[in-house]
């Protein structure tokens, strides 16, 4: 099979499950134990979390183990919120979030927290003037994403940053761009981040949150030790190493492949018939690997399926909608219609990926665009 959806998932690298093998040996003690056991494994945590701080250029204290990607949007989101909410419960968010976020962003609701969504424009980047005219007094938190999923573009962090008074904190989504492209947490001016580790080769069920040490937040548990409270439970040593392994390779070629990537992605939309594929939102300011398209006439999920039964694996949307019938509402926002909005299909490029493979799947959705006479309805 040739894969092509690794903004969904990634498989495990070598190195990481090497990693996770040597750590699950060699450092298997509880590292809040105060024995020599649990000391090897804190003195490993401790390691990994200067290695993630080295990444995004934060400070190691500031880092929290997590489940995974929803698993550090939901407790930062919420932690966050509880944290400030003495000044106020107005929060600000984009219709291009991951759902994990709206997740969160719900019960804030239900507390009596308000919440409101900036406007998109055109390209998939946010509109800094709809920012400015949401801004109140009581707002306390803006979470706005790094890059969506859907779309692939890349959100004018630092622009946002620039806008928003120092008493708001500014978390944001990173899952899709850690790795990808340089993040520097300082120059982005951004306080909060959620990471995850299957999305760079790590292991699923591992992520991370960053909070800056100097910003307040309030734990959404009760009488919990771990983690300086933040999230119950031993932590799971081996599956951050294998994480932070798995990262640390990433992102010794980091810029390098980036460019590669971007090559690879012009040189394949280029393959493509014009009069059918329409690229999706800003195509140079976006993630690299990622590429949004829809094919005029069809459907995107039919387009997933078509390219499966020809062995290659792309993806119709974010694998944590809710609805896979409802039109994706990152694309409503940017002013596609309905109808436009069902065409999405994804294509995200890992380490591995080939022009050959490229030149294949170009080839084959071609073809199924040709061979197929009547479009397909819009339901």
């Amino acid at each position: 099979m040739i894969y092509l959806d690794h903004s969904a998932t990634t498989p495990m690298s070598e190195t990481a499950l090497l990693a996770y093998s040597e750590a699950s040996r060699m450092y298997y003690g509880n590292e809040s134990s105060l024995h020599d056991a649990g000391d090897r494994a804190h003195q490993l945590l401790r390691y990994n979390k200067e290695k993630l701080a080295q990444f995004i250029n934060g400070e190691p204290d500031g880092f929290y183990f997590t489940h995974g990607g929803s698993d550090s949007n939901i407790l930062a989101i919420l932690s966050l919120a509880y944290g400030n909410k003495h000044r106020g419960k107005h929060i600000i968010t984009s219709p291009l979030e991951h759902p994990s976020v709206y997740q969160a962003l719900d019960r804030l609701r239900d507390e009596s927290f308000i919440v409101e969504e900036v406007k998109v424009n055109q390209n998939g980047e946010i509109s800094l003037q709809s920012l400015k005219e949401l801004l109140r007094s009581d707002t306390i938190l803006v979470t706005i994403c790094h890059a969506p999923s859907e779309t692939g573009v890349i959100q004018p962090l630092q622009a946002i940053a620039d806008v928003l008074p120092k008493h708001i904190v500014f978390h944001t989504d990173a899952v899709q761009s850690f790795g990808k492209i340089p993040i520097n947490i300082q120059q982005l001016g951004v306080d909060a981040m959620s990471l995850s580790a299957h999305k760079v080769y790590g292991p699923k069920n591992a992520g991370a949150v960053y909070i800056d040490p100097h910003i307040s937040w309030r734990s959404i548990y009760d009488n919990v030790t771990h983690q300086h409270g933040f999230k119950p439970g031993t932590v799971d040593v081996p599956g951050i190493t294998a994480f932070v392994a798995a990262a640390n390779e990433l992102h010794e070629n980091l810029t390098e492949r980036a460019n590669m990537w971007t090559e690879m992605r012009k040189d394949f939309i280029q393959q493509l018939k014009k009069d059918i594929f329409v690229p999706i939102g800003d195509q140079e300011n976006r993630l690299p690997h990622h590429i949004a398209m829809r094919a005029r006439g069809f459907e995107g999920q039919w387009i997933m399926l078509e390219c499966n039964r020809r062995g290659i694996a792309i993806s119709s949307g974010s694998a944590c909608k809710q609805s896979l019938s409802a039109p994706p509402k990152s694309l409503l926002a940017m002013g596609l219609a309905p109808e436009e909005s069902h065409g999405l299909f994804r294509i995200s490029f890992g380490k591995g990926t080939t022009t050959a493979q490229l030149e294949e799947t170009a080839k084959a959705l071609n073809e199924i665009t040709s061979t197929q006479k009547q479009a397909i309805s819009f339901t």
